[in-house]
């Protein structure tokens, strides 16, 4: 066998497009087919049991039937795995030793994405799930006046919470997010026209930022900061005229038409910026991932998506560009302490290195410790009446490494996965995002 397709080869992992449009994707005898395939080899390996839940669901399912063997294991069986996948990628990246181009070709994730689709398509999706991943929707309506309050009072009301765990299945004791008013992108707007910061009329490079739906409409001051540290560091910034959902919640609900809808909407302006050579930064790991891979691999032959897609970058993987270049303000005023730091799972995958960790490190007196383990929030599956128990176990680890350290401050670059890690450590310490850590560094006032 040549050396790339051995297993525990050293070259790099391939993706290959998901081919949606191809003449077998949604055919359901191939897709068991390739279900029980890839089963059966996961059944023979069990390195990723400690992942997720979907590989302990497989597991038990085997061990469980009459042959201790995939051929046991009932098709109507094989949704239950795909439930349990919520599509972090972390089998493939960092486990998985039969990932293209090695002969087996197994792509679990992308499979699991599969099979979401298909489901979707015949019409199995709770009407929950198509609410929540309704994120623009949501954010708009939770986001009008005298609305806005009416549901952040909501969220934390005990009998309110109930009803919508009896209702929509939506744990009463899962953490939820606050809407704010006005939204960032309003905010910054209005920053924008008025910014008489000392290097207002310097330019060490030109990002357009988006703004994502979380930090848009739940934690402004996430994005606010990200701001705050370009312009502090001379970089011209942008906003998009109209912004709209990446399509990464409707991905992972296998709602493909909404995801193409939201790419049409998103690409034009963004494929614009780009050809005009401004840098695309999001301060949420999973809205970059889908720019950066997820769309190409849905639509390889648009040259606008695989152009939009090398423009858009991490917001730490930008700073250490800077860094590199001499441009990066690395005069810092406070020190931040012991920092443990949750690496996202989407951020991971992106294969970019410790570039917030690198980052924080030029701090004087700042040591950062990296957690590489998943959070189990993915935004939705956290919520999730059925899935809340697994999400906290999958944490479990993280919050042992955080009560470990006892570290100052600890964070993560992705906001849900930092107040899932802060709502299961229960100490009362906050979870502080990385560009926040950064701007009380730098000494800039972090609220809007």
């Amino acid at each position: 066998m040549s050396e790339e397709k051995r297993e525990g080869g050293l070259g790099a992992p391939t993706r290959y497009p998901l081919d949606q449009h191809g003449e077998k994707f949604y055919d359901k005898q191939d897709l068991h087919k390739e279900l029980e395939r890839v089963y059966d080899i996961c059944h023979g390996c069990r390195r990723c049991v400690s992942l997720c839940n979907s590989f302990p669901t497989l597991f038990d399912l085997v061990d469980e039937s009459d042959t201790m063997e995939v051929d046991g294991v009932a098709v109507a069986d094989y949704q239950k795995v795909v439930d349990q996948c919520y599509l972090c990628d972390l089998c493939y990246l960092t486990k998985c030793p039969y990932v293209p181009p090695h002969e087996w070709n197994l792509d679990f994730p992308h499979l699991m994405l599969r099979a979401k689709i298909v489901n979707f398509e015949d019409g199995n999706s709770k009407f929950r799930d198509r609410l929540i991943t309704s994120t623009d929707m949501i954010g708009k309506m939770a986001t009008l006046p005298v609305l806005n309050t009416l549901v952040n009072a909501a969220k934390d009301n005990k009998t309110v919470r109930s009803a919508l765990e009896k209702t929509l299945e939506i744990h009463q004791e899962a953490w939820l997010p606050e809407y704010s008013r006005p939204t960032l992108h309003t905010s910054l707007a209005s920053a924008a026209k008025t910014d008489t910061t000392e290097h207002a009329g310097e330019e060490n490079g030109k990002v357009l930022l988006f703004t994502t739906c979380y930090c848009n409409f739940n934690e402004p001051d996430i994005g606010d900061s990200l701001y705050k540290v370009l312009r502090h560091n001379k970089v011209t910034v942008s906003l998009m005229a109209r912004e709209h959902c990446c399509g990464m919640p409707k991905l992972e609900l296998g709602d493909l038409k909404s995801v193409e809808m939201l790419m049409q909407r998103n690409i034009p302006e963004l494929y614009k910026k780009a050809l005009e050579g401004w840098s695309i930064l999001a301060a949420v790991p999973s809205c970059v991932l889908m720019f950066k891979q997820e769309l190409p691999l849905l639509y390889p032959d648009d040259e606008r998506v695989q152009v939009v897609a090398k423009a858009f970058q991490d917001p730490f993987e930008y700073l250490v560009k800077l860094h590199k270049a001499g441009k990066l303000d690395t005069n810092f005023k406070n020190s931040l302490g012991s920092v443990s730091y949750h690496v996202a799972c989407h951020q991971r995958v992106q294969n970019i290195g410790p570039k917030t960790r690198q980052i924080l490190e030029l701090v004087p007196g700042t040591t950062v410790k990296n957690i590489e383990r998943c959070s189990g929030h993915d935004g939705t599956y956290a919520v999730k009446k059925e899935s809340r128990a697994f999400a906290n176990k999958i944490v479990a680890p993280v919050v042992k490494q955080i009560k470990q350290q006892n570290p100052d401050h600890f964070g993560s670059d992705c906001p849900v996965a930092g107040r899932h890690i802060e709502a299961n450590l229960a100490t009362g310490q906050t979870h502080v995002h990385p560009l926040q850590l950064l701007c009380k560094a730098y000494g800039i006032p972090e609220s809007l």
